[in-house]
């Protein structure tokens, strides 16, 4: 029988409904979503999907426990009662880490302390043994505990999955790759239109475009903590690549700009689109915003405008704002999407947007402003 798990896709705070919508596009309906994290089940090759495939969650965690604790002991011993040694090989590496958020076992090195004893002592009656070299494949375990329910999970994607593996070098304020990715989904872009970043930076909106409209799985050219699992069988990893590579549609034509006021910017841009495998596909233009035209019906503009905490003087942001709302005025049946923490920015743009989401850039809370284009008539 096909061994079900209670997987955990964590997510910024503001994504968890597009990442529940990005689940349930690739098929997973039973869905519980909580405040930065969404809850699913799935059997090992889901496991493997899932870290392929989702582009704006940050990782997915298997969940060994879930239960209420309000003393050590308690801690303790419901921890050691889990099946630990139906996950962890004898020769696992198992370090724990832990959060506690409102709850009466608010001492997080007390708490890390306390699983390890517990798992170690549930390890040593499964193996029969008195010490664990921890040599071998990595199970990184966290203890979460919240309002004194506790949540124990295992992450299996290793490095975070905002990592890709093209953006080897970036700016001094990169956009991180899943809210680039989200901000590209909650426009609803297509690739049969054009895509423009004015303020492409290091180039994660326009990169991250073209995997969106080429459907290449953000995963497909990195490796994940628990392929070197042995509870895996390796064919559901292979099973999951195959499907990554089949539904990739590398003959989709794109019609991509990045440009940047910077040249430097637009040499780190094409230097990480050729990591990515889109070396000639996207195009990268030094220019200023204001520069922008364009004899395109329809379009998309997203941008990542400096603000700020960001970087850029008031003054710099105010007239860039004007510009952005300037270009919106000549291009009406454009759709522009920015992200930024400016508070006057729909006041500078000269309109307010046609819908306003809150959203985090790491720790700056920002707003994604919505313009949406005219339907195009003759």
């Amino acid at each position: 029988m096909t061994q079900k798990w209670t997987l955990i896709a964590t997510t910024a705070m503001g994504l968890e409904a597009v990442a529940a919508r990005e689940l349930k596009d690739l098929g997973y309906n039973d869905l519980k979503v909580e405040n930065g994290k969404i809850i699913f089940t799935g059997d090992p090759i889901d496991l493997c999907r899932s870290n392929l495939w989702l582009r704006t969650v940050d990782r997915i965690r298997l969940r060994v426990g879930y239960f209420k604790a309000v003393t050590f002991d308690s801690l303790f011993e419901q921890t050691k009662a889990l099946p630990w040694a139906n996950l962890l090989p004898e020769q696992a590496q198992f370090p724990v880490t832990g959060k506690s958020h409102k709850s009466v076992l608010h001492s997080v090195p007390d708490c890390q302390a306390i699983v390890k004893k517990a798992i170690v002592e549930s390890l040593k009656q499964h193996y029969h043994k008195e010490w664990f070299q921890e040599d071998g494949p990595m199970y990184k375990i966290q203890v979460a505990l919240d309002k004194d329910q506790v949540t124990l999970s295992i992450d299996t994607s290793g490095d975070g999955l905002h990592r890709r593996g093209y953006r080897r070098l970036h700016n001094e304020a990169p956009l991180k790759e899943t809210l680039a990715s989200a901000m590209i989904l909650l426009s609803r872009w297509t690739p049969d239109q054009p895509f423009v970043d004015p303020f492409c930076g290091s180039g994660t909106l326009p990169i991250e475009a073209a995997m969106i409209g080429q459907n290449i799985a953000p995963g497909f050219n990195r490796s994940f903590v628990s392929e070197s699992w042995p509870i895996i069988d390796p064919t559901c990893w292979t099973r999951a690549r195959d499907e990554v590579e089949s539904k990739a549609n590398y003959d989709q034509p794109l019609m991509i700009m990045g440009s940047d006021i910077d040249h430097n910017m637009i040499e780190l841009s094409e230097y990480n689109a050729q990591e990515a495998g889109f070396s000639g596909l996207i195009t990268f233009k030094q220019m200023q915003v204001a520069d922008f035209t364009t004899q395109s019906k329809y379009g998309c503009m997203i941008g990542n405008p400096p603000y700020g905490e960001r970087m850029g003087s008031e003054q710099q942001i105010r007239e860039i704002c004007r510009s952005l709302g300037r270009l919106y005025k000549t291009n009406k049946t454009w759709s522009f999407y920015f992200i930024s923490s400016y508070a006057q920015f729909e006041s500078d743009f000269g309109r307010p947007a046609s819908k306003k989401r809150k959203l985090y850039n790491g720790r700056i809370r920002t707003d994604f402003y919505q313009y949406f284009g005219k339907k195009y008539s003759d």
